[in-house]
């Protein structure tokens, strides 16, 4: 079976290197995930799926555990944020100026999905901004 980008494949976690985390992909090819996109712990052994980020030219495979794209992810990030806000009685201590470590230790996601998917909301005027925190409208 040929490999394309943006495909959904199994995943067995392999091994933690320097630069992420080994995987073997539909028990077939190797690849990797790269530590600055990991949002959730992972342990050697175990089955997830993923998505191909991109073929390089040497033959080698990067994975990311979440979908590629605006459209695949803004919709699981802004329910992310929902849920939170609900969780916390409507206030989050996040604004788009919070660090990345604070954004990902909350939600587990990247800063920037954040800021896309907090964007997103309050468009939809789902969401008020505020200079230390973010409000459910």
């Amino acid at each position: 079976m040929e490999l394309e980008v943006g495909q959904k494949v199994d995943l067995i976690i392999g091994v933690e290197t320097a630069l992420g985390y080994t995987v073997l992909i539909d028990e077939t090819h190797e690849g990797l995930i790269y530590r600055n996109e990991i949002f959730k712990p992972l342990e050697e052994g175990v089955k997830t799926t993923g998505y191909i980020k991109n073929i390089r030219e040497d033959g080698k495979i990067d994975i990311s555990l979440q979908p590629q794209g605006y459209r695949n992810t803004i919709t699981g990030d802004k329910e992310k944020i929902l849920e939170r806000l609900k969780q916390n009685r409507g206030v989050l201590q996040l604004t788009d100026k919070s660090s990345p470590e604070a954004i990902k230790f909350q939600l587990q996601m990247s800063k920037k999905a954040f800021k896309r998917a907090l964007g997103a909301l309050y468009k939809e005027k789902k969401v008020r901004l505020f200079p230390d925190r973010i409000e459910k409208a």
